[in-house]
């Protein structure tokens, strides 16, 4: 049976789980405005991000992208991702196994 819900119910910040089992691993990440996420990686998966609102800044390794409300980026997790919300800012990160 689907399970109806919004991205407004789910209340752990930054990182909210949509799904109990994590595989893929689904959450929505809110930022505050000049918050940062410290470089990291998601070995073994790869990485989608879809920018909901707000400004954020993504490093990935030594790279610098600037996304805004509606962008979609796609990465490797085995980069150094670091997120700095330039706004206030929710996104929808989706981590699937890498084949």
């Amino acid at each position: 049976m689907p399970e109806r819900t919004t991205l407004s119910t789910l209340s752990e910040t930054p990182h909210a789980e949509v799904f109990e089992t994590r595989r893929p691993r689904t959450v929505r990440l809110r930022l505050d405005a000049d918050e940062r996420v410290p470089r990291h990686t998601h070995e073994g998966t790869d990485v989608v991000v879809h920018l909901l609102d707000g400004q954020v800044e993504l490093t990935l390794d030594d790279e610098v992208y600037d996304l805004d409300a509606g962008d979609l980026i796609r990465f490797s997790g085995d980069r150094e991702v670091s997120p700095y919300a330039v706004e206030a800012s929710t996104a929808v990160v989706v981590f699937a196994p890498a084949e």
